[in-house]
């Protein structure tokens, strides 16, 4: 990762820092869907962070859709970060339809009938 931007004395927990870095360098193209990550330790070392801050921004990641956890596989690029907004806003349809009662194929059944 190119310009890389994480400063130590900023307000910003590290770990958020190192996500908004991961994320631009996806955004940007310097990491591509399907390309496995460095390893954590590597990335804290360029990064000059702890390891345990790039394991959690890297879990935050996932959660967000952007990368993929396999085992044996290590970690690669699931997508874009647009594709990670899409995949919260479904989390968020989806938890909102079960607190309404619906069940998940009944949500689907609605947004086929949508498109």
């Amino acid at each position: 990762m190119k310009d890389v931007r994480i400063n130590l004395a900023e307000g910003t927990p590290l770990f958020q820092q190192v996500a908004a870095e991961i994320r631009r360098a996806i955004s940007e193209g310097e990491a591509k869907a399907g390309e496995r990550m460095p390893l954590a330790k590597d990335l804290a070392k360029v990064l000059g962070v702890n390891t345990n801050t790039v394991l959690r921004a890297l879990r935050e990641l996932r959660d967000e859709g952007l990368l993929e956890f396999r085992r044996g596989r290590g970690i690669t690029v699931a997508g874009t970060p647009e594709r990670g907004i899409v995949l919260t806003r479904v989390r968020e349809l989806v938890a909102f339809a079960r607190e309404q009662g619906y069940r998940p194929e009944e949500v689907i059944a609605m947004i086929e009938a949508v498109t």
